[in-house]
């Protein structure tokens, strides 16, 4: 039965409205209950299987809103279409009870059209085919049709939307932080500078001809951006794209990543850092297992088979807690032969940081007070004698490594200024000594790689697996 709109334009224009009119829901929505049994609805997504027999024909639809697929039971009238492997169709038709165990529901159809065709031979993918991450890495234009890649990226936005609401949840400030910036946080030179193509410098700009005056970078991260806001704030922190020109093809960095960054007002202590990172991290995971458990499922069975007891294992123990030179007395106690020194003062390497995790029960480890020498000039100088040691603290995972960074930052303005000096920054970072004498608290923060995260909890091997559009050394794909 059609009626008629009600205020009807007064051109002519007659819309009708129909009772029959199918209601468009997801195939998460469908699979979720049988409360929509009967109901008339149209489904659009991606064939992942065709199966033809005499009377009916039987496809499996997603569209994206969850791992599992919707079985189509279609009339043998629809055996002619062009429905394949991979294409995209619109369906409308009855949501029925399911005669099989496997589902709740299927849907009846009565309609399906193909909004978009796939040819099959030359899709890369193949049907009731399980490629493997490395393979499926080679089309990252296509990799989000697979049940794998469709699953990480959903697991990715709600691990985002979890960290967003834990930071919110604890009074935490979002601060937007540049993409662009004049500074190099970490010192190591790893920096891609920021030119438009053929820049000539114009009349008013300084004679090196550099765009915005002085030398610009894409960010290696929002920490000193973060210290500002922490002037005004009990809490700040930041989620986005960092960059470093690190020429590495290893399987734990990227050119382009993303991460989360926190800063902390009032505090002298590095347990307020680790307590925040811990907590952060169990919420996250925690959101995510029950959001997305069917997703990292698939990745616990047939990823990175049981590692959803290891999961399990970080959610209900504490962290593990040793100092730099507790780490340095450990490494040299193992019998393993270790391809870097193991001296003190010398940096920890990723065979360190992994044998110290194993070593403490292949758990979660947070190493406290590293050499002062090997931290930047903003780490507090804890000043011990004789050993010189920064009040820093890394957050180590099992099958990562180094997870998060952070340190408690210098506000003693002498001590400050005399670090800076020492390094030649003080004319570069004149700035920076000024918000040790304009109102200056003890403050510290962390930031941790959200790719390394993802990597952690789901176990997956390479972090260019877990990102939509990977970015390192000689590959920069669309």
């Amino acid at each position: 039965m059609c009626v008629r709109a009600p205020n009807v334009p007064s051109r002519g224009i007659i819309r009708h409205y129909c009772k029959t009119t199918p209601r468009k829901i997801r195939v998460a929505e469908a699979l979720s209950g049988t409360e929509l049994v009967g109901t008339r609805v149209k489904v659009q997504g991606w064939v992942r299987s065709v199966r033809s027999q005499k009377e009916n024909l039987f496809l499996h639809v997603n569209d994206g809103s969850t791992v599992q697929p919707l079985q189509v039971v279609a009339g043998p009238e629809l055996n002619g279409a062009p429905l394949t492997f991979g294409c995209a169709v619109d369906v409308t038709g009855s949501l029925v009870k399911s005669p099989s165990r496997k589902q709740p529901v299927e849907l009846r159809a009565d309609h399906v059209r193909v909004v978009g065709q796939c040819s099959p031979l030359q899709f890369p993918f193949k049907i009731k085919e399980r490629h493997g991450l490395e393979y499926i890495r080679q089309f990252p234009h296509l990799r989000c049709r697979t049940n794998v890649f469709s699953a990480l990226l959903r697991i990715r936005s709600e691990a985002t939307a979890a960290i967003q609401s834990y930071f919110r949840g604890n009074g935490f400030v979002q601060i937007h932080t540049p993409v662009i910036t004049s500074n190099d946080c970490e010192g190591a030179g790893e920096l891609f500078g920021v030119a438009p193509p053929g820049h000539v410098a114009e009349e008013g700009e300084e004679r090196d001809g550099h765009f915005f005056s002085v030398p610009a970078f894409l960010t290696v991260s929002g920490q000193l951006h973060l210290e500002v806001m922490s002037g005004a704030f009990p809490g700040v922190y930041t989620f986005g794209p960092t960059f470093r020109a690190e020429n590495s093809q290893s399987r734990r960095h990227l050119a382009e990543f993303y991460m989360v960054e926190a800063e902390l007002s009032f505090t002298r202590s590095l347990e307020d850092l680790t307590t925040v990172m811990e907590d952060m991290f169990k919420s996250a995971t925690e959101h995510v297992l029950a959001r997305c458990a069917e997703d990292v499922d698939l990745f616990h069975k047939h990823i990175a088979v049981g590692h959803g007891r290891n999961v399990d294992a970080m959610l209900t123990k504490r962290f593990n807690v040793i100092s730099y030179t507790e780490a340095i007395d450990v490494l040299n106690r193992s019998s393993q032969t270790f391809t870097f020194k193991t001296d003190w003062g010398c940096d920890l390497q990723t065979e360190h940081e992994k044998y110290l995790v194993k070593h403490c029960g292949d758990m979660p480890l947070f190493v406290t007070d590293y050499p002062y020498d090997l931290k930047p000039f903003y780490a507090r100088d804890n000043q011990d004698h004789p050993q010189h040691t920064a009040a820093a603290v890394d957050l180590l995972v099992p099958g990562v490594g180094e997870l998060c960074g952070g340190t408690l930052r210098e506000e003693r303005l002498d001590v400050l200024r005399a670090r800076l000096a020492h390094g030649g920054l003080e004319d570069t970072y004149g700035w920076y000594l000024d918000l040790r004498r304009f109102g200056s608290v003890p403050h510290g923060g962390f930031g941790m790689g959200f790719e390394r995260y993802l990597q952690c909890i789901l176990g997956v091997d390479n972090i260019k697996d877990v990102i939509p559009f990977p970015r390192f050394p000689h590959s920069c794909l669309l």
